[in-house]
């Protein structure tokens, strides 16, 4: 009975599995396909499978969120992570100085990656065409392996306007362009590193008032790491405007979430975030405390949905969850389990 129910499942997800994660109407929804998805990823993902052995967890029992294992993020580093057998048609690369260090996401579909980043812009933000795209993201532009570099072209691409585009070395050429745009009060956005954004000489006695400026994380070595609430307490101060919105997304995912200000991050309907105990990657903590973050991202169909990554977090009473910084030693239990 098993084994047939197996085989139904298998079929409903080769058929209609991407329409079904970008149409969740309710938590039930995502439940249901999160378990779906569960069953035939803990058989049909190698890497996921033996991890998933070594934990001696009982795949068939699983029926709830809480009691589906988390995979360590760490192991995009070291393992091909896939589900099923498939010629990757593209791989996105963490930045890294070497290629040991770089986690790999092998991605079957480009096209779902596309659909993830603009359903969740849209509904977050409203169409692209209706904003101007002004990046700051040097490190990342140098690379065609960015998953964030392939997003910020293809939101350029469908602006429809001539001003968006990657500005590198060219601080005054920006700095005229969100004058002007603010002049016309045309809807933008500056996303940017935050050491770029930091970097950045805004001027004082500019009006920003309709510039969405967005962080999406990272120094990348070039300044002190800092807390959320310090860096857009910076930024705050040096552009004059009173809310900094920021991108939470990383290579091994193709979803984003996102917040308006506050640090305060929000979901689109097809992502989840738990928080476990910092230690234990399938130790969840199902009231409101702080602890590590793990990530359920249905749009991971053909990887890995279920990740347990290396950031410190907790859920807000409304709902939205905030990070709170990343774990001093990412050597959390079942991280070693697979290496050699």
């Amino acid at each position: 009975m098993v084994h047939s129910r197996f085989h139904f499942i298998c079929k409903m997800f080769s058929e209609n599995i991407e329409e079904r994660i970008f149409e969740l109407k309710s938590e039930n929804d995502f439940l249901q396909l999160a378990l779906e998805i569960f069953q035939v990823q803990a058989r049909e993902n190698n890497v996921y499978k033996e991890f998933i052995e070594l934990q001696k967890v009982n795949v068939d029992a699983v029926n709830s969120l809480e009691k589906i294992p988390f995979l360590p993020i760490e192991f995009f580093k070291t393992h091909e992570v896939v589900t099923g057998n498939f010629s990757a048609e593209k791989i996105f690369s963490s930045s890294g100085t070497t290629s040991e260090n770089r986690s790999n996401h092998f991605v079957k579909s480009l096209s779902l990656y596309e659909k993830s980043f603009l359903e969740s812009f849209r509904k977050f933000f409203g169409e692209p065409s209706e904003f101007v795209f002004l990046a700051l993201l040097p490190s990342y532009i140098e690379r065609n392996d960015s998953s964030l570099i392939y997003m910020t072209e293809k939101l350029i691409h469908l602006s429809n306007d001539s001003r968006s585009g990657f500005y590198l070395e060219s601080n005054s050429e920006l700095l005229n362009t969100l004058h002007e745009l603010n002049a016309e009060k045309k809807k933008h956005i500056l996303l940017g590193v935050t050491f770029a954004l930091l970097d950045f000489p805004f001027q004082k006695n500019e009006n920003y008032l309709h510039t969405i400026i967005m962080e999406t994380g990272g120094m990348k070595g070039r300044r002190r790491e800092m807390i959320r609430e310090e860096v857009h307490q910076l930024l705050k101060e040096k552009s004059g405007t009173e809310k900094i919105y920021s991108e939470y997304g990383m290579t091994e995912l193709l979803s984003q979430a996102y917040s308006k200000g506050e640090g305060n991050f929000l979901t689109p309907p097809w992502m989840k975030i738990l928080i476990r105990e910092a230690n234990d990657v399938n130790e969840i903590l199902v009231q409101k405390q702080s602890g590590a973050i793990n990530v359920i991202d249905l749009a991971n169909i053909h990887s890995c949905c279920f990740i347990a990554t290396s950031d410190l977090g907790k859920i807000n009473s409304d709902g939205s969850f905030s990070v709170l910084g990343r774990m001093d030693n990412s050597d959390v239990r079942g991280c070693n389990l697979m290496i050699g």
